[in-house]
């Protein structure tokens, strides 16, 4: 109770500030319980949307800290994406190989497409998250023209890809035929306790290390070291492991989530990540300072756009099947939803907070139509909850955003007064 009230921890100031996240965590606490759902099944199901969503989520954190809020344009790389796959389709490309050419198409079209995004909310400064949002409805469009009338007509395809008798993409590719389905995922799987071991292991390896380095502290490093130690522990309780006797951790996939989370904390040790925490924190100091505020903005959200495609990829050949007309609509809104629900806001986000509050944000949806059922009878209702939710964690993000910024501009002119 003394650490609680220690000079320094404002608990109200925590809880107003993560009242999202522990709404939340006790929705799908009170979820799980009602859905009367199994918890290996349930656990598996978290493992795979974690495997599908993770790396998409993880691409919102630059522009949020470059002050450029939730990039719902993410929905555009997703739409690179999806051309890179279906090309791989088309010239029929198959396992890792397909996977690593779609990589290579997606990455120069998500980066031309992200210039022209950052380009444009250049000229809408204070208003990207609603512009991103918008020019993603914008794209869809000329996307769904390019499958409909250019894939086909204009630019050929061989009949895997394109509706037989009339021009345009399926509305359904099939991943299995190609050897896509999985082609990451399957290279390497383990079992959860591997997974945990392992992972646990490292945690305490390294943290010794920079011990000794003097590059962390004593009690971070305890700190560390229990938290691993705990999580084996807990896992290896009798009544612990059954539940996750179905749930299989895809190490590259695993691994590739791990980079982009090194690469998100590496570049902001950079003179780069400085120029990106500046522009966030103010486009006038920063410009003052000699900062070219439109070209690291540009950059933050290339970025973005790009790390968004390759979680595309990886999203759709976890899923085995490309929708080709609607994969990508609830792209920026799914991640966008979920980093908030971790505890992000419009200018502040951290890796830590995209995992969380993607386990959470996905957590709920694996039950809530179960729970839904039991509640009311109809399954429909689950559903209805699941995107009331969506779209609810970010209007209540966007105004606690404003009224933050109003209340600290009131005080600033109490102040100057």
């Amino acid at each position: 109770m003394s650490e609680l009230n220690r000079p320094g921890i404002d608990i109200g100031k925590h809880l107003k500030e993560y009242v999202v996240t522990y709404v939340f965590l006790i929705l799908s606490v009170v979820f799980i319980i009602i859905s009367g759902r199994p918890m290996n099944d349930i656990l598996f199901q978290i493992m795979s949307r974690l495997v599908r969503n993770l790396f998409i989520v993880l691409s919102l954190i630059i522009p949020i800290i470059t002050g450029m809020g939730i990039n719902f344009a993410i929905t555009i790389g997703a739409m690179a994406a999806q051309v890179g796959m279906l090309l791989a389709i088309n010239w029929s490309i198959t396992g890792i190989t397909g996977i690593l050419v779609s990589a290579l198409i997606t990455a120069p079209l998500a980066g031309v497409f992200g210039f022209l995004i950052g380009s444009l909310l250049n000229k809408m400064k204070g208003q990207e998250t609603i512009g991103s949002l918008i020019l993603g409805y914008f794209a869809n469009g000329a996307y769904q023209l390019l499958f409909l009338f250019v894939f086909g007509m204009i630019i050929p395809l061989n009949t895997k890809v394109t509706i037989v008798g009339a021009t345009g993409v399926r509305n359904t590719l099939d991943l299995t035929i190609n050897q896509l389905q999985g082609a990451v995922d399957g290279v390497l799987r383990i079992h959860f306790s591997t997974a945990l071991y392992i992972v646990s292991g490292l945690i305490v390896v390294i943290g010794l290390l920079l011990f000794l380095t003097r590059r962390m502290s004593r009690k971070r490093f305890i700190t560390l070291a229990v938290l691993a130690l705990a999580s084996v522990g807990v896992y290896l309780l009798p009544f612990v492991q059954p539940h996750f006797a179905n749930v299989h951790v895809p190490v590259i996939t695993f691994i590739l989530v791990g980079l982009l989370c090194l690469f998100n904390a590496g570049i902001m040790k950079t003179r780069l990540g400085q120029q990106f925490r500046a522009v966030g924190q103010s486009r006038t100091v920063a410009n003052a300072a000699g900062i070219n505020v439109n070209r690291v903005r540009l950059i933050a959200i290339i970025i973005s756009t790009v790390f968004a495609g390759w979680g595309q990829i990886l999203f759709i050949q976890n899923l085995g099947t490309l929708q080709t007309y609607s994969a990508h609509e609830m792209v920026g809104l799914y991640a966008g939803a979920a980093i908030l629900v971790g505890g992000a806001s419009i200018n502040r986000a951290t890796n830590g907070q995209a995992i969380i509050g993607c386990l959470l944000f996905h957590t709920l949806f694996v039950v809530a139509q179960d729970a839904g059922t039991v509640m009311f009878g109809n399954p429909v209702v689950g559903e209805y909850f699941r995107v009331f939710l969506c779209y609810g964690v970010i209007a209540v993000a966007l105004v606690m955003h404003t009224w933050r910024t109003h209340a600290a501009a009131g005080k600033k002119s109490r102040l100057q007064a």
